[in-house]
Protein backbone atom coordinates (compact mmCIF):
# COMPACT_ATOMS: atom_id res chain seq x y z
CA UNK A 1 0.00 0.00 0.00
CA UNK A 2 1.58 3.35 -1.18
CA UNK A 3 2.08 6.22 1.42
CA UNK A 4 -1.19 8.77 1.93
CA UNK A 5 -0.96 12.34 2.92
CA UNK A 6 -4.05 13.98 3.40
CA UNK A 7 -4.34 18.06 3.69
CA UNK A 8 -6.65 20.88 3.58
CA UNK A 9 -6.76 23.70 0.58
CA UNK A 10 -7.95 27.13 2.37
CA UNK A 11 -9.10 29.73 -0.05
CA UNK A 12 -10.90 32.80 0.05
CA UNK A 13 -12.51 34.91 -2.37
CA UNK A 14 -12.43 38.97 -1.95
CA UNK A 15 -15.05 40.01 -5.05
CA UNK A 16 -13.84 38.08 -8.27
CA UNK A 17 -10.39 37.08 -6.80
CA UNK A 18 -9.27 33.45 -5.42
CA UNK A 19 -6.48 33.41 -3.28
CA UNK A 20 -5.33 29.84 -1.74
CA UNK A 21 -3.31 29.00 1.52
CA UNK A 22 0.33 27.39 0.79
CA UNK A 23 3.03 26.62 3.25
CA UNK A 24 6.73 26.58 2.38
CA UNK A 25 8.72 23.49 4.65
CA UNK A 26 10.70 24.42 6.92
CA UNK A 27 14.43 22.77 7.71
CA UNK A 28 17.87 22.67 5.47
CA UNK A 29 16.88 20.86 2.28
CA UNK A 30 14.07 23.90 1.35
CA UNK A 31 15.91 26.42 2.82
CA UNK A 32 16.88 28.09 -0.72
CA UNK A 33 13.71 27.00 -2.79
CA UNK A 34 11.01 28.48 -3.53
CA UNK A 35 9.20 27.92 -6.84
CA UNK A 36 7.93 24.32 -6.54
CA UNK A 37 8.23 23.96 -3.05
CA UNK A 38 5.25 25.22 -1.51
CA UNK A 39 2.54 22.88 -0.14
CA UNK A 40 -1.05 22.40 0.83
CA UNK A 41 -0.92 22.09 4.67
CA UNK A 42 -0.59 17.97 4.91
CA UNK A 43 0.88 15.30 6.35
CA UNK A 44 1.30 11.22 6.49
CA UNK A 45 -1.77 8.95 8.02
CA UNK A 46 -2.10 5.70 8.65
CA UNK A 47 -4.52 3.67 7.12
CA UNK A 48 -6.86 2.66 9.80
CA UNK A 49 -7.22 6.76 10.29
CA UNK A 50 -10.57 8.84 8.98
CA UNK A 51 -8.18 10.58 6.11
CA UNK A 52 -10.13 14.14 6.64
CA UNK A 53 -10.07 14.35 10.52
CA UNK A 54 -6.05 13.65 9.61
CA UNK A 55 -6.29 16.41 7.41
CA UNK A 56 -7.19 18.87 10.36
CA UNK A 57 -4.86 17.43 12.51
CA UNK A 58 -1.76 18.17 9.95
CA UNK A 59 -3.17 21.66 9.36
CA UNK A 60 -3.37 22.28 12.96
CA UNK A 61 0.21 20.85 13.84
CA UNK A 62 1.39 23.14 10.96
CA UNK A 63 0.09 26.64 11.47
CA UNK A 64 -1.45 26.23 14.86
CA UNK A 65 -4.55 26.61 13.78
CA UNK A 66 -7.76 24.72 13.84
CA UNK A 67 -10.18 24.90 11.07
CA UNK A 68 -13.73 23.28 10.53
CA UNK A 69 -16.43 24.43 8.36
CA UNK A 70 -17.88 22.63 4.83
CA UNK A 71 -15.47 20.63 3.53
CA UNK A 72 -15.27 20.14 -0.43
CA UNK A 73 -13.20 17.02 -1.54
CA UNK A 74 -11.34 16.97 -4.07
CA UNK A 75 -9.54 14.51 -6.56
CA UNK A 76 -6.41 12.37 -4.87
CA UNK A 77 -3.11 13.34 -6.94
CA UNK A 78 -0.34 10.99 -7.19
CA UNK A 79 3.45 11.73 -6.56
CA UNK A 80 5.96 10.57 -8.13
CA UNK A 81 7.46 8.55 -5.30
CA UNK A 82 3.64 6.98 -5.64
CA UNK A 83 2.07 8.46 -2.31
CA UNK A 84 -1.25 9.77 -2.81
CA UNK A 85 -2.52 12.92 -1.34
CA UNK A 86 -5.95 13.37 -0.56
CA UNK A 87 -7.11 16.66 0.04
CA UNK A 88 -10.20 18.78 0.64
CA UNK A 89 -11.18 22.40 -0.21
CA UNK A 90 -12.04 25.02 2.84
CA UNK A 91 -13.14 28.42 2.43
CA UNK A 92 -11.54 30.43 5.45
CA UNK A 93 -9.21 33.13 6.73
CA UNK A 94 -5.70 32.68 8.45
CA UNK A 95 -3.51 34.85 9.04
CA UNK A 96 -0.11 33.35 7.39
CA UNK A 97 2.71 35.64 9.37
CA UNK A 98 1.53 34.39 12.59
CA UNK A 99 1.63 30.44 11.71
CA UNK A 100 3.22 28.26 14.66
CA UNK A 101 4.31 24.73 13.48
CA UNK A 102 5.33 22.32 15.20
CA UNK A 103 9.21 20.93 14.71
CA UNK A 104 11.31 18.12 13.94
CA UNK A 105 14.55 17.01 14.94
CA UNK A 106 17.93 15.72 12.52
CA UNK A 107 21.48 14.94 12.36
CA UNK A 108 22.45 18.77 10.55
CA UNK A 109 25.16 19.01 8.92
CA UNK A 110 24.88 15.39 7.63
CA UNK A 111 27.31 12.83 9.56
CA UNK A 112 28.03 15.93 12.13
CA UNK A 113 26.75 13.58 14.79
CA UNK A 114 24.97 17.02 15.98
CA UNK A 115 20.77 17.12 16.08
CA UNK A 116 18.96 20.16 15.11
CA UNK A 117 15.62 21.01 15.13
CA UNK A 118 13.54 22.97 12.32
CA UNK A 119 10.06 23.50 12.40
CA UNK A 120 7.59 21.41 9.92
CA UNK A 121 6.72 24.71 8.12
CA UNK A 122 9.22 28.12 8.46
CA UNK A 123 6.55 30.28 6.38
CA UNK A 124 2.67 30.25 4.86
CA UNK A 125 1.20 33.09 2.93
CA UNK A 126 -1.71 33.49 0.59
CA UNK A 127 -1.54 33.32 -3.54
CA UNK A 128 -3.71 33.80 -6.25
CA UNK A 129 -4.27 30.84 -8.35
CA UNK A 130 -1.51 31.80 -10.91
CA UNK A 131 1.27 32.49 -8.34
CA UNK A 132 0.16 29.01 -6.73
CA UNK A 133 0.72 27.15 -9.90
CA UNK A 134 4.52 28.59 -9.80
CA UNK A 135 4.86 28.05 -6.07
CA UNK A 136 3.30 24.77 -5.65
CA UNK A 137 5.36 20.94 -6.13
CA UNK A 138 4.25 20.61 -9.28
CA UNK A 139 2.22 17.21 -8.22
CA UNK A 140 -0.37 19.69 -6.31
CA UNK A 141 -1.32 22.02 -8.96
CA UNK A 142 -3.92 19.99 -10.32
CA UNK A 143 -5.90 20.47 -6.28
CA UNK A 144 -5.83 24.11 -7.11
CA UNK A 145 -6.48 23.78 -10.48
CA UNK A 146 -10.24 21.68 -9.40
CA UNK A 147 -10.43 24.09 -6.66
CA UNK A 148 -10.49 26.98 -10.14
CA UNK A 149 -12.98 25.02 -11.69
CA UNK A 150 -15.35 24.46 -8.82
CA UNK A 151 -15.47 28.04 -7.85
CA UNK A 152 -15.96 29.34 -12.18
Amino acid sequence: MPKQSAGILLYKTTGQTHQVFLVHPGGPFFKNKDEGAWSIPKGEFFDDEDALLAAKREFQEETGSVVDGDFTPLKSVKLKSGKIIHAWALQGDIEAEKITSNTFEIEWPPASGKMQTFPEVDRASWFSIEEAELKLNPAQVALVLELQALLA
